[in-house]
This record gives structure tokens, C-alpha cells and sequence, in this order.
């Protein structure tokens, strides 16, 4: 459940930096606000489709999201 603690905090901290809502976030990513609360509890992953929307929404990499730093 690491990559699950590890993404949880990641996308709260880019949300944060960007001084967005989490409903603002749901919003542009298409799905429903409680769907994006429950990715910053710790609750449940996205789907790859909704990693891709929040991975190009924050300007990252999925690599990024996940917390990975090894290849």
C-alpha cells in the first residue's frame, strides 16, 4: 500500500501548490468530487485514464504520481 499512501500525498501537495479545490480538480478531470477525495485519502487509485488526465492537469509524469524515483 505504499504507492497508494506515496500517490494520495503527491496529488494533495500539487493540488495545494496550485491552490486549487479538490472540487475544482474533480471538475477538470471529469469525474465526481467524492472519486477525488477518496485519491487523497488513500482510499483508491484512478484509473490509467483519470492518471493520465491528473498527470497532464498537474504537468507531471505518471512516473511522478506514483512516487517513483527507480526505473
Amino acid at each position: 500500500m505504499k504507492q497508494l499512501y506515496l500517490f494520495s500525498k503527491i496529488v494533495k501537495e500539487l493540488r495545494e501548490a496550485n491552490k486549487w479545490t479538490q472540487e475544482f480538480v474533480a471538475k477538470k478531470i471529469d469525474i465526481a468530487y467524492q472519486s477525488y477525495q477518496n485519491y487523497e485519502r488513500g482510499i483508491t487509485l484512478p484509473s490509467i485514464k483519470n492518471l493520465i488526465k491528473l498527470a497532464d492537469l498537474f504537468d507531471v509524469s505518471i512516473d511522478y504520481l506514483l512516487g517513483r524515483k527507480e526505473y
